[in-house]
């Protein structure tokens, strides 16, 4: 048992991960509301079109530093050699520091190049964050090298709080100076303080980061002092092997998260300079696409990427001993506990879209696209989850180059359908809904063929698929159903909502227990599993 445990220890700090990773998007929910009634849907838009191109130019700079630092890391500290490690941990500050300020530099003087005027000081004000979220992410690495999530779930929830409260406030605070403006000049200003306030939250997990290190800087020393016996790697080694390693996952992440990008900026050109939209009209499109319906869809999506930081440095200590028998328990592992959330949660959001998005974004002019959206995308959680885990595995055991070449080709068949759709229909920001679908679809079929072929792993369709399915199906007509019956009761939509939800997880949690979805030993493995076996044995489903 306490093997078994060993062994799936990667999925508890998945679950600290997710977690946090649940939280934060809550409390983006949460701010997320009273933020998009403050900028209204044209303000975030702008916010969200520099957003996306911030997130390349992150991603491309510095934001795989955390994957490839534990991952190399990993590899070290499971031989016991903690000096080399410590090295390591220093090379990718330097590669930050010299990556990511020049990120940060070229993205301030070269914003005209990736938007459109009224986005461009909103995309200015988050260059300084890129070189900050770089540093960030080293650190991030460090701990989850050494297998502990629960520093990096901290700094990320002091990211978002703070994120929220200086968002709020000092989109307030400028529009505030241009009260007497016309609207779209409040809308830019709006979305200029919310950028604000995302370089404040990452400044202050840096903090944090930095304090937690600095405390633990006794027990690293002695670490080393251990170690001294050891050959030493030489800098110039570890710098090349970072970049060697980094380039490949840069390019894997950049493809694979290119599509936002790509669609938004696809999307405004063609609506722009070919059908003579305006751009605050454009923006406010994007705003209700990207603001509202990606934001919900967003939150289950978590569960997939704190899975995936979570089994990288794991996967790739267990490869680089050449057990392979144990990478595919862990993949299988991995894979049923993230179907088991996100098949539900897809089911939850298409049949609840309209009460979901009425209390997170109760706008009555966008509720009904939103709602509509939503549905579209709901379908997207279960395929962007499998298809980030599937990523994270290839990675692992470092054909990085498939994921690569997968995510190329699936982005070339979605933005064919997007301008197919854009030239010939009116669908709008429906069409970067189906595009979405079309891209995570083909991400998850390819990225499931490269697996198979590099591990032999096969998919247990049955246990993994078949059974959540079954089970989020008849959880789907009962929250459908029990929603209008308490909607029916209490006439409030919020408490209707939620007692829907409460009654549907429930059901689906009995079920998928009764059906054999689950084992006693793997809900154990989860964080606070005795408490949830001992909650099923006291109710006699287990």
């Amino acid at each position: 048992m306490s093997k078994q445990s060993n062994k799936n220890s990667f999925i508890k700090q998945a679950g600290i991960l997710a977690i946090a990773g649940i939280i934060c998007r809550i409390i983006g929910i949460l701010y997320r509301r009273p933020l998009t009634e403050l900028l209204g849907t044209e303000g975030i838009g702008y916010y969200s079109i520099a957003y996306n191109i911030y997130a390349m130019i992150l991603l491309v700079s510095s934001y795989s530093i955390p994957s490839a630092i534990s991952k190399e890391m990993a590899k070290k500290l499971i031989i016991k050699e903690y000096r080399n490690a410590q090295r390591i941990f220093y090379g990718a500050i330097l590669y930050v520091i010299i990556g990511g300020g020049l990120a940060s530099l070229f993205t301030y003087f070269g914003a005209n190049l990736f938007v459109e005027e009224n986005s461009l000081i909103v995309l200015r004000v988050f260059a300084p964050t890129i070189f900050l979220s770089g540093l960030l992410g080293v650190f991030r690495g460090y701990f989850q090298a050494h297998c502990t999530m629960v520093q990096t779930s901290i700094s990320q929830i002091l990211e978002q709080v703070f994120n929220a409260v200086v968002s709020i406030s000092a989109a307030y605070l400028l529009m505030k100076t241009v009260a007497q403006s016309d609207n779209t000049t409040q809308a830019i200003y709006g979305a200029t303080g919310s950028a604000i306030g995302t370089g404040a939250g990452v400044f202050i997990a840096l903090l944090f980061m930095l304090l937690v290190y600095f405390l633990n800087h006794c027990i690293i020393k002695k670490q080393i002092q251990r170690n001294s016996k050891n050959q030493t790697d030489p800098y110039i080694e570890i710098l090349k092997n970072i970049f060697l390693n980094v380039t490949p996952i840069i390019l894997s992440t950049f493809i694979y998260n290119l599509s936002t990008t790509l669609n938004q900026t696809v999307y405004t050109k063609l609506l722009i300079y070919l059908k003579g939209y305006k751009e605050n009209a454009i923006a406010s499109q994007y705003g209700i696409f990207a603001g509202e319906a990606v934001v919900i869809a967003n939150i289950p999506i978590a569960l997939a990427s704190a899975m995936s930081v979570a089994m990288l440095p794991s996967i790739s200590g267990t490869y680089s001993l050449g057990n392979s028998k144990e990478i595919n328990q862990k993949v299988d592992v991995a894979i049923r506990i993230t179907m088991l959330i996100a098949i539900p949660s897809a089911v939850g959001l298409a049949v609840l879209s309209r009460p979901v998005v009425q209390i997170l974004f109760p706008q009555e002019d966008t509720l009904m696209q939103a709602s509509e959206l939503l549905r579209y995308l709901s379908i997207t959680v279960v395929f962007y989850s499998l298809s980030t885990l599937s990523n994270t595995v290839l990675q692992g055991i470092g054909k990085m180059n498939l994921p690569v070449l997968n995510a190329l080709f699936s982005l070339i068949i979605q933005t064919a359908v997007l301008v197919v759709i854009l030239f010939t229909t009116e669908w709008n920001f429906y069409a970067l809904a189906i595009a979405a679908i079309v891209y995570s679809f083909l991400m998850c079929i390819l990225n499931g063929i490269s697996m198979r072929k590099t591990l032999g792993y096969k998919l247990k369709i049955k246990r993994n698929f078949v059974i959540p399915l079954a089970a989020s199906t008849i959880m789907g007509a009962i929250a459908s159903l029990s929603y209008i019956i308490f909607y029916a009761a209490c006439k409030s939509n919020t408490i209707a909502t939620f007692l829907a939800i409460i009654l549907a997880v429930t059901i689906y949690f009995i079920i998928t227990i009764k059906f054999g979805g689950i084992s006693e030993n793997e809900l154990e493995i989860l964080p606070k599993g005795h408490i949830i076996v001992g909650f099923a044995k006291k109710i006699k489903i287990l």
